[in-house]
């Protein structure tokens, strides 16, 4: 994307990678909050590279050096493009249980902020297959004797930091390999208070990729008795 075309229509994963830009200099000091805010919702709103380049015109690129916006590397196989899960109107902003549960999983969309209270139940999140209204997502989840379980797959990052008296709230998920992350991955913080209960989370792979891990590992077996076959053939 370069200034030659202010005219070009943008598309979302340039959208997103101004997006970044934005974040990277809000950490660095180099925008106050205001102004990032002001930045990141112009930003989203823009439709045209004209639109996005006077944003990050005055912020260092990539590397350090100004540099037009390059193209978004296409996905690996097996990752998911979370460029293209997220900035989707939510589905579902919040949850309550009462002597019963509830569940959120499977394809919905998750708000920028999602509460999450349980008083003697228990309550499911699971982010696997979900779709989010922005790229930085806070999931507050309250529980009073009774539980919720946080589930999020192995690419996502995750910062968990809540708390729990006479009760535990689990961090087993936090963090995650950074060598595991998928770009664009939604920033996801898990936060809140568990009381005589828990909030637990924990990393899982999408059914997707069991299937593939799984069919990989028939393949091996099966090149392993060719391989196996083929040598007993020449002895």
């Amino acid at each position: 994307m370069t200034s030659d075309l202010p005219d070009m229509r943008a598309s979302d994963a340039e959208r997103e990678r101004i997006a970044e830009r934005l974040r990277d200099a809000v950490a660095e000091g180099r925008l106050d909050m205001d102004e990032f805010e002001e930045r990141l919702d112009a930003a989203y709103k823009a439709r045209t590279h004209g639109e996005l380049e006077p944003l990050v015109r005055d912020l260092p690129a990539p590397g350090g050096a100004p540099a037009p916006l390059a193209a978004a590397p296409a996905p690996a196989t097996g990752t998911v493009d979370y460029t293209r899960r997220t900035g989707h109107p939510p589905t579902s902003r919040g949850a309550f249980a009462f002597w019963s549960g509830f569940g959120r999983k499977g394809t919905w969309t998750v708000a920028r902020r999602f509460t999450a209270v349980v008083l003697q139940g228990g309550g499911e999140i699971d982010l696997r297959d979900a779709d989010f209204e922005d790229r930085d997502v806070v999931i507050r989840c309250f529980t009073v004797m009774g539980g919720i379980q946080v589930t999020v797959p192995p690419d996502m990052y995750v910062d968990v930091r809540g708390f729990g008296f006479m009760g535990g709230f689990g961090e087993a998920g936090s963090g995650g390999d950074p060598d595991d992350i998928a770009p664009g991955s939604p920033r996801v913080t898990v936060t809140g208070f568990a009381l005589m209960g828990g909030v637990g989370v924990e990393r899982k792979l999408r059914k997707a990729d069991k299937q593939r891990l799984k069919e990989a590992r028939r393949r091996e077996r099966l090149d392993k008795r060719e391989d196996g076959g083929a040598r007993g053939e020449l002895e």
